[in-house]
């Protein structure tokens, strides 16, 4: 028997690999060098590749292996695990059953294949072949003001989608005429390959897997089974919404041969020039005036359902906070509803008549300040203004 290649070697590894960097070499090479990926010419010499590959990955990927593998080298591992004695004249259904000693039995090994685009053969063999399917999932967005997102809303939404053919009924084939066995796959939906030791299938590109074509195709679809037309989709919008929720409407998708699939609408808040939703409050700002302010007042507050009145008391600092219970937005998973909360502005008056200014400068003075004179350039200022 020829000298074995080491297996940190034929891996590319090394000797401290983690498993997950084994992983990731096997992988990469077992995809590399799998005999159907390359000219006919070099099926043999691929075949050999992988095999070696193969095997270094089920020592190296099992630790009581590749310990005895690292103190021993080659003659350390039992024979049992040698990939000839598993591969030897065996069908593959023989040699994936054998796997499972090998360290190699379904997970990455499955996974390779999969990419590979087959199907294993043996007990453990997945058929390709295509039944009835769903169709697919649709997704809309749609604009709602924040006013609706308080209440609630009902919106009609215009759909373009696929439905099934009213004509032949989802099957694509001509009133009248039958399906038949594909020529190519003979109706198994699938076509067997062999490479050397093993046997793998891969779905049959004529038929798409279905083991089945139209001879005579549907004169309104042409053999889709499906045809697009618009629908009007009246959707009930819950109180409580927001930015990013999102509705599912059963039975709204587009139609397949197992059913329809859903719509998922998805909904936008258009922003609102009065309020700033957080969470379920919202946050307003109102503007009053100097007097108001310290003297309190009762004012006018819009909210999502008309204005309110609230009573701002005497010596409101400008920048303070009220809380308007329940006149924010409903919880859309409970009965709660959020608070608005109002942010008052004190407004300075800017341009002061001399009356007013007087007046001021005596309200200083009695509060012990000595208001400040008005300067000579302020009055020819004013005089000219």
């Amino acid at each position: 028997m020829s000298t074995k290649r080491d297996y940190y070697e034929i891996l590319a590894i090394k000797k401290n690999a983690s498993l997950d960097e084994i992983r990731k070499a096997y992988r990469e090479a077992a995809l590399k060098n799998h005999p159907d990926r390359v000219p006919h010419e070099q099926k043999k010499e691929a075949e050999e590749r992988f095999k070696e590959i193969s095997e270094a990955y089920a020592v190296l990927s099992d630790s009581n292996k590749r310990a005895l593998y690292d103190q021993y080298g080659h003659s350390g591992i039992d024979q049992k695990y040698a990939y000839e004695d598993i591969f030897k004249g065996a069908d593959f259904s023989s040699v994936f059953d054998g796997m499972s000693d090998f360290g190699l039995g379904g997970g990455l090994f499955e996974e390779i294949f999969s990419d590979l685009g087959f199907d294993i053969f043996g007990g453990r063999s997945r058929g390709r072949r295509s039944g009835a399917r769903r169709g697919h999932d649709l997704q809309v967005a749609t604009q709602i003001t924040l006013k609706e997102s308080s209440t609630g809303v009902e919106k009609t939404i215009v759909l373009p989608r696929y439905d099934i053919c009213s004509v032949c009924s989802g099957t694509g084939a001509k009133p009248g005429s039958k399906k038949i066995n594909c020529p190519q796959c003979r109706g198994s939906g699938r076509i067997v390959t062999s490479s050397g030791f093993f046997q793998m299938a891969q779905t049959c590109p004529r038929c798409r897997g279905e083991g089945q074509m139209i001879q005579a195709l549907c004169p309104q679809c042409r053999g889709e089974g499906r045809v697009k037309s618009t629908h009007k989709i009246k959707v009930k919008i819950p109180a409580g919404v927001d930015t990013g929720s999102q509705l599912r409407v059963r039975g709204e998708g587009e139609a397949g041969t197992g059913g329809k699939g859903d719509l998922y609408v998805v909904i936008e808040v258009k922003p609102d020039p009065n309020f700033q939703r957080q969470d379920n409050d919202l946050l307003t700002e109102i503007d009053i005036s100097l007097t108001r302010a310290i003297l309190g007042a009762e004012v006018d507050v819009p909210t999502l359902n008309g204005h309110v009145k609230m009573k701002v008391p005497a010596g409101t600092q400008s920048g303070r906070v009220f809380r308007l219970k329940e006149k924010g937005i409903p919880d859309v998973h409970s009965r709660a509803t959020g608070d608005e909360l109002v942010r008052v502005n004190v407004q300075i008056p800017k341009n002061l008549t001399s009356q007013q200014r007087g007046l001021i400068e005596e309200f200083a003075r009695l509060s012990g300040e000595e208001p400040q004179k008005e300067s000579l350039t302020d009055k020819i200022r004013k005089t000219f203004r």
